[in-house]
């Protein structure tokens, strides 16, 4: 019987940024209406959307055989990633300017802080 390995968690992940970015939203239409939300929620969404696709990427193949597939997917996910994030930031600001900046990089950053839980979000119980 061969053993396997099975991927990372990393849907858990990517809900904890997704609730981070939706509690971030919800403070700021609480603090400031639908204006702050917005740049909250598009900040938010320019930290989630890259990292789904790195996770998307990433986790394509499994196992020895594939190291080389395993690597390079890591090279193209990250730069893949990169660039994402780049074309969302040039676009968010091109087209829809975030009318409180403050809360676009707040929410950015909040929800790119998220990856320190990823320890704990990620892991697998262990069987005794």
């Amino acid at each position: 019987m061969a053993a396997s390995i099975k991927p990372p968690r990393f849907q858990y992940l990517l809900l904890a940024q997704l609730v981070t970015a939706s509690l971030m939203t919800s403070f700021g239409a609480w603090l400031g209406g639908v204006p702050v939300a917005m740049s909250a929620l598009l900040g938010g969404a320019v930290a989630l959307l890259p990292n789904a696709y790195f996770a998307w990427r990433m986790f394509r193949y499994q196992g020895a055989r594939y190291t080389k597939q395993i690597v390079n997917s890591f090279y193209k996910a990250e730069s893949g990633k990169f660039g994402l994030t780049a074309a969302l930031f040039t676009l968010v600001f091109i087209s829809v300017p975030p009318s409180n900046p403050a809360f676009f990089f707040s929410a950015y950053v909040v929800t790119l802080f998220a990856h320190w839980l990823s320890p704990w979000l990620m892991q697998r119980p262990s069987h005794t």
